[in-house]
């Protein structure tokens, strides 16, 4: 199988391109301390229709070396008291960078504005950790909306590739 992966990025919070927020009630929330069963829930409830696999064979002891480095922090976005999505970031102090590593909002929440919503306050919450730039990849396997999310919200395409799936 072929996917075409995109990597983007967005260098300055000014070029962002903020979505309005599609409720009131909404709350940001750092995940401190590290919780597996919250990354492990979001990592597969939102990659089951994307391909996510890789960490499905994770123990608990890869879960919190991973969760418990530093450089990595879990944002969830909740609608008063229900998950709505997470995010996870990783910081590279030596670039000045952060990757949004994963991405995502539960399936009873696409389709309402929650993503573009959620992204913006993604990207800000990533320059308010003292980066300069902010990165994703996504691919032809994820949201058929998510490219243009990230387009629409000025991050600019850097590099694509193609790969072949086995």
């Amino acid at each position: 199988m072929k996917v075409h992966r995109y990597y983007l990025e967005i260098n300055s919070l000014k070029n962002l391109n903020q979505a309005i927020s599609p409720d009131q009630n909404l709350i940001l929330k750092k995940v401190d301390p590290p919780d597996i069963e919250l990354n492990k829930f979001f990592y597969k409830n939102v990659g089951k229709n994307h391909r996510w696999v890789d960490r499905l064979v994770w123990n608990n002891l890869k879960w919190m070396s991973y969760l418990e480095n530093k450089n990595v922090h879990t944002f969830i976005l909740k609608l008063n008291e229900e998950l709505v999505g997470y995010f996870e970031v990783i910081n590279d102090f030596s670039t000045s960078s952060s990757e949004i590593a994963y991405f995502g909002i539960l399936d009873d929440y696409i389709g309402k504005k929650f993503g573009s919503y959620f992204l913006s306050e993604a990207i800000k919450k990533c320059f308010e950790l003292n980066s300069k730039k902010v990165w994703v990849h996504t691919c032809s396997l994820d949201h058929k909306h998510a490219l243009k999310n990230y387009l629409n919200r000025g991050m600019k395409i850097f590099k694509e590739e193609t790969i072949n799936l086995v």
